[in-house]
């Protein structure tokens, strides 16, 4: 790969998607089927991180798909959802979502809630830095951040797209050797956004912490390289991207509507 290559780990300002789910194309009617039945199995999980562990497990094999969000500063957009290919943020956001939802319908609305600021479907709202989509989802009370003691504040000037401007960000992060010595105050299912060495970008790539059988940190992604969802050591992939901080994200359990029931 070279830096003119767009590669999708090295630019979070694509945010994938697919096939339209409200549409009636073959790709969406499989998409329902194949995310309502994870939806309905995941329901005997008894919690957030259990089924974020299940249905992205079930999701490993899909093959890696980028640039696939329909929408641009001069082009309407379009909300779109699919789970026959996935980059790593689109993974994250679907499975995501997911687990959060009890039925297709809410996992249509946590997903643009999860994708877009207050989940209002537009390229603008787009969440298209991945330190603002964390930063959202931590507002909506989707996740919250972790924290570790080395942690250290960082500053990004991210400059990708003129018609975003330029933005920028203080970050507090957590050094790679920090984060590998303490598996213990990981959960499966935390979400890992590993920052990038260049000047002007945030995060190079996101994926879901796992473990082996035999308890070994696993790093679920959708990888470009590999050309699919899949399970890696976690140090492994550190250290063959060289990566010097991470960022962990805790997905929150859904609120309980008042009322309900």
């Amino acid at each position: 790969m070279t830096l003119q290559d767009p590669d999708r780990r090295d630019f979070l300002y694509f945010l994938g998607g697919g096939a339209l789910l409200a549409g009636g194309l073959g790709h969406a009617r499989a998409a329902e089927a194949r995310i309502g039945r994870l939806i309905i199995e995941a329901q005997s999980k008894s919690s957030i991180s259990q089924k974020i562990d299940f249905i992205s497990g079930a999701l490993r094999g899909t093959r890696y798909l980028a640039y696939t969000l329909i929408g641009g500063p001069q082009r309407t957009e379009q909300f779109v959802a699919r789970e026959d290919g996935f980059d790593c943020v689109t993974f994250c956001e679907t499975v995501l979502a997911a687990a959060r939802a009890g039925s297709r319908d809410s996992f249509i609305s946590a997903l643009k809630s999860i994708r877009y600021h207050d989940g209002v479907v537009s390229w603008r709202e787009r969440n298209h830095y991945f330190f603002e989509w964390g930063q959202h989802n931590v507002e909506n009370n989707v996740c919250k951040p972790i924290d570790m003691a080395g942690s250290i504040e960082i500053e990004k000037n991210v400059y990708w797209h003129r018609e975003l401007g330029r933005r920028r960000f203080a970050i507090r992060v957590i050094p790679s050797a920090v984060f590998l010595d303490n598996k213990a105050l990981l959960a499966k299912g935390d979400i890992v956004g590993f920052i990038t060495r260049r000047s002007n970008l945030d995060y190079f790539h996101v994926g879901f912490v796992a473990l082996s059988g035999g308890g070994e940190l696993l790093l679920r992604h959708a990888s470009q390289s590999k050309g699919r969802v899949l399970d890696e050591r976690m140090d492994s992939f550190v250290a063959a991207n060289r990566v010097r901080y991470v960022t962990l994200l805790r997905p929150q359990e859904p609120r309980a509507i008042a009322g309900a029931g």
